[in-house]
């Protein structure tokens, strides 16, 4: 087992090794390679402008982080192609099919860039060219790698000439349309060949080459070599909208068994209903199935004291009774009373969020549907969306309260944060005191909310502007307290501010704790934002272009609340991969 990841920079210990290993690998696989090739690796990650491209690195990763096998990606913004520099996998495992999934890997990645194509250099498989039979038989097997997904070598043009008369084995220029069939143009080949001759190898090729090889493009459109190996009708396809350019959706699906019975509480299992109603009617959500997790990661960012207490005080509650906090200890918190029930206000910070038999099982099922999106990032996904209840943003490291027990969106930030800096969004209508509270003292995560101002808003005593972090995390926290009637154009100009903040930060992965309880007639708010404006939110949030985690929060007007996530889903859809048409509805339940 193995999944694909991306790897950002080499800042963060986990992503030193995983790059050291990979060079390992390049080493192994490629022994005639230069050593300063090799050295340069974590170099490019770090420094794109210096290098004029781009570099994307994807592991394939196996059991306690040990790298199978990478692809490194160049993309290039202005002419919209890609490059693909190396792909390979450690020697032992060579035909394993991880070369396989990483090589599909890049093709959703090129896709999702805009890319035209991605271009590579493979040696030849014609014997004139190669003079050894056993590289020929190598080269031949790479070429029947690539063909089988559709990429095959440009053909009339001077690109396979030695840059040395006489040497052997010089490489075809092969081109991987990804399915799109878009025929490649003259000018915007020349224009690729160039950059990548007088970028990549500019210490290889003299100009006087470089001008040879771009004056024998003369086919327009250009073209390329038909089919050795493989049927055209048996080529892996990825198609325009791909498993990657899905919505990875994570539905909690034991959120039922915490169904409070007592009037006015509005935290109820119809709101999960009433959101899958409405995003059945959008062709842009994969369904993945909740994965299970280790209570270490509820200890990462909550007290072990009071997982205890939750689990312990769960279990001794008959099915069906609810126990409320009512005793809360200001004067002698160092000694918590003895009695569960009575200790609840010992931990909890309001008296409206019960206690009772499933409250554990249903919470602990929200985090582990938040760190399967987030595992869904890792794996390649560009969005995830945790469909969860109980909500998560109210409980701080030690506490519950506002509806919440664990915090889904801290849980997958700590997670997350092994591979690169996070941002947290909190756009609920409430403050986010608990990612505050857990993360107030870290530069590594940054915390952002909009919400009601606490003058007026729960939970009262967090969320004010000048609460901006402690010791390393001062400056790392941001609250935009907002006044009592709000409408979308207020909200947007508050969203886009926060935006500029996280643009700034540039984090590896954006997670954002949505709260429709911003909604129009909501019971719990008094803001006016309606379907349009959910739309244009999520379009803001798509466009930042960051591998984003929604995890659900509040929302509780079940007439809208549906209606309002699916504007939000498919304005947050569009916005990441420049669509401009409405996402298509499809008539058939998707999402089963």
């Amino acid at each position: 087992m193995f999944r694909i990841r991306r790897i950002f920079d080499d800042i963060l210990p986990a992503n030193r090794e995983a790059i050291r290993q990979a060079q390992q690998i390049l080493a192994d696989q490629f022994p005639l390679l230069n050593p300063t090739d090799i050295d340069k690796v974590p170099e490019l990650l770090r420094n794109p402008l210096k290098h004029q491209f781009q570099s994307i690195l994807y592991i394939a990763e196996g059991f306690k982080r040990s790298v199978k096998g990478f692809a490194l990606l160049s993309y290039e913004p202005n002419l919209h192609f890609c490059f693909l520099d190396y792909i390979s996998t450690f020697k032992p495992i060579t035909g394993s099919g991880i070369g396989g999934a990483l090589y599909a890997r890049i093709r959703e990645e090129a896709l999702a860039l805009n890319s035209i194509g991605i271009f590579l250099e493979c040696l030849p498989d014609d014997p004139k060219l190669c003079k050894d039979p056993a590289t020929l038989r190598t080269n031949k097997a790479r070429l029947r790698f690539y063909e089988s997904f559709g990429a095959l070598p440009i053909i009339n043009t001077a690109y396979e000439t030695p840059v040395r008369p006489g040497d052997d084995n010089p490489p075809y220029l092969v081109f991987d349309d990804l399915g799109l069939k878009r025929p490649l143009q003259k000018q915007e080949a020349v224009g690729i060949v160039r950059a990548i001759l007088e970028r990549k190898y500019r210490h290889l090729c003299p100009r006087k080459y470089v001008e040879m090889v771009a004056a024998s493009f003369r086919d327009d459109p250009v073209l390329v070599r038909q089919p050795r190996y493989t049927r055209k009708e048996t080529f892996s396809s990825v198609s325009v909208i791909g498993k990657f350019r899905k919505i990875a959706l994570i539905v909690t699906d034991r959120h039922a068994i915490h169904h409070v019975h007592e009037r006015g509480y509005v935290e109820s299992p119809v709101r999960i209903k009433s959101i899958l109603k409405e995003l059945e009617k959008l062709n842009i959500f994969e369904r993945i199935t909740p994965r299970e997790f280790s209570e270490k990661h509820l200890k990462a960012v909550h007290g072990s004291d009071y997982i205890e207490y939750f689990k312990r005080v769960c279990k001794t509650l008959p099915l069906g009774k609810s126990v409320y906090p009512y005793v809360f200890p200001i004067r002698n918190s160092a000694r918590p009373p003895k009695e569960l029930a009575v200790r609840a206000g010992y931990y909890c910070i309001d008296t409206f969020t019960p206690l009772n038999a499933n409250a554990f099982q249903a919470a602990k099922r929200a985090v582990d549907c938040a760190l399967t999106g987030a595992e869904g990032l890792l794996e390649g996904y560009l969005l995830a969306y945790a469909l969860v209840r109980p909500p998560g943003h109210h409980a701080e490291r030690r506490s519950f309260g506002g509806f919440c027990y664990f915090n889904n969106a801290g849980a997958a930030a700590q997670f997350l944060a092994q591979y690169g800096k996070i941002a947290v969004l909190d756009i609920d209508y409430h403050h986010g005191n608990g990612q505050q509270q857990i993360f107030y003292e870290r530069s590594d995560i940054l915390t952002i909310s909009i919400h009601g101002h606490p003058h007026f808003a729960y939970p009262y005593f967090s969320g004010f502007e000048d609460e901006s972090g402690d010791g390393p995390g001062k400056g790392y926290n941001i609250n935009y307290p907002l006044p009592e009637k709000v409408s979308g154009e207020v909200h947007l100009a508050s969203l886009e501010k926060a935006l500029k903040k996280i643009g700034a930060f540039a984090p590896a992965y954006l997670i954002v704790a949505l709260g429709l309880d911003t909604a129009k007639g909501d019971p719990t708010g008094t803001w006016n934002l309606i379907a349009s404006d959910y739309d244009t939110l999520g379009k803001a949030i798509g466009r930042m272009k960051v591998p984003t985690l929604v995890i659900q929060e509040g929302g509780y007007n079940n007439r809208v609340i549906g209606v309002n996530a699916r504007h939000f889903f498919a304005g947050l859809w569009s916005g990441r991969f420049d669509h401009t048409q409405i996402v298509k509805i499809n008539s058939k339940k998707s999402l089963h």
